[in-house]
């Protein structure tokens, strides 16, 4: 029946139905253990909950100063429980991931502080704010904090961190304070960091020098394993909450977890020296906060499955995949690579014509701000932007790589899956 409706409302053709089929029977090891992985973290948010007995009080609405706010300081608290933290600062008015590292980097970083990224260059819109591409204004360079870069390096066919540059660099330059571990890929064709490298990272930064405050970018990365990096020694890890931990239902909104000290430097940045975290009013919005943290593993598996079946159809079809459905995955993205621009654009446009939201919309590439080159996004999502719900985009640029990430329903997910197959398959 569900493969009738499939044809006959959606054009899905028998051939990839049976890809279809097949991809999913070959991947139900990966799925079992990707629910297994859900089933933790989800036992891990009820007892944070359950222990710092959440009511429906918790929900009320404040406004103004926000003093008080039984919610918002609660909330703060199970988020620290979850990810293993001292403290946490989770803010709907932080308005993305980006500026959720920024409060961090301006909040512990001083004039004349060098901040050391252990994973190449940063991903386009963070670039903006350290001013790797020197457009100056308000950014770490703008205030005379440095910047250096450890680039990652070619090895037997995989791109490694090089933990003896990132020795070598520390113990030659006093001056580095923080250092930036990117926990996702970005825009690059290359696994991203697990949690046991993050853990490698943070012991061959400490070793250099123990004082360094390490900073993750825990974009995309939430949940999809059973350890955060806060729990394998990160100073600082930040994300947005229309990503993982927002569960889909979040409208808005950032967090950071770590030391007290740190995240408390970081709530004195994002408000003003000597009010921190004990002001911003939650305006009603603590419900979908809580509820979308309680929803994150589930649809973080959702993700997940998603990705896994794009990963092995597409492979099947004969593209590079990265990863590829056997390797280990530490987030939601994944990468086809097609070679081709046009094949790429269709990718893409499927992705939209899938959507639940705007399904008639035709995305274009255009050249969108913090970016060097021509962009496509295709996001027909309740939350605008929220990349945990369906969504893909690439730079219009050789080798056409598409990243697709997210689906909080892997059964309507799965159609965009199945459309994309057949719409790169017409070209």
């Amino acid at each position: 029946m569900t493969e009738q409706y499939l044809k006959q409302h959606f054009g899905i053709s028998d051939e990839t139905l049976s890809l279809s089929k097949a991809a999913e029977e070959e991947l139900s090891q990966q799925f079992a253990a990707a629910a297994q992985i859900a089933e933790y973290n989800q036992l891990k948010i009820l007892r944070a909950f359950q222990d710092h007995r959440v009511s429906y009080a918790h929900f009320a609405e404040t406004s103004g100063y926000g003093y008080d706010d039984l919610g918002r300081d609660a909330l703060d608290k199970i988020y620290a429980q979850v990810f293993g933290s001292e403290d946490a600062y989770v803010r709907v008015n932080i308005i993305s991931g980006t500026q959720a590292i920024a409060l961090c980097l301006f909040g512990v970083l001083r004039p004349g502080d060098t901040l050391l990224s252990v994973c190449g260059k940063p991903y386009d819109t963070l670039s903006e704010v350290i001013d790797c591409n020197g457009a100056g204004v308000g950014s770490l360079a703008d205030f005379g904090v440095k910047y250096k870069q450890v680039d990652l390096i070619e090895e037997d066919g995989q791109t490694l961190v090089n933990h003896n540059d990132i020795t070598s660099t520390i113990l030659g330059d006093s001056s580095i304070k923080a250092v930036l571990i990117q926990r996702s890929k970005g825009y690059e064709w290359r696994k991203s960091m697990d949690i046991d490298e993050i853990e490698r990272i943070i012991k061959t930064v400490k070793s250099a020098n123990p004082n360094i405050i390490c900073i993750v970018d825990n974009c995309y990365g939430e949940f999809t394993e059973t350890r955060e990096p806060t729990e394998v020694g990160a100073d600082l890890v930040v994300g947005s909450l229309i990503k993982n931990p927002g569960g889909s239902i979040a409208p808005t909104g950032g967090y950071i977890a770590g030391a007290a000290k740190y995240v408390e430097l970081a709530a004195h940045r994002h408000t003003a020296p000597g009010l921190g975290a004990h002001v911003g009013a939650s305006l009603g919005f603590n419900k979908q906060l809580y509820q979308g943290l309680f929803m994150a593993p589930h649809i973080v598996l959702q993700s997940m499955k998603t990705a896994l079946l794009c990963s092995k159809v597409f492979e099947k079809l004969g593209y590079d995949v990265c990863p590829t459905p056997t390797e280990k995955r530490t987030d939601i993205i994944q990468a086809i690579k097609f070679g081709d621009k046009d094949k790429l654009i269709h990718f893409c446009r499927a992705i939209q014509y899938s959507a639940p939201i705007d399904s008639f919309v035709t995305p274009e590439p255009w050249g969108m701000p913090g970016y060097d080159c021509e962009v496509i996004m295709a996001a027909g999502a309740f939350v605008q932007g929220a990349s945990i719900e369906l969504s893909a985009d690439a730079p219009i640029k050789p080798p056409y790589t598409a990243f697709m990430q997210g689906g909080i329903t892997y059964e309507s997910a799965k159609v965009g899956i199945l459309k994309a197959a057949e719409a790169v398959g017409k070209i």
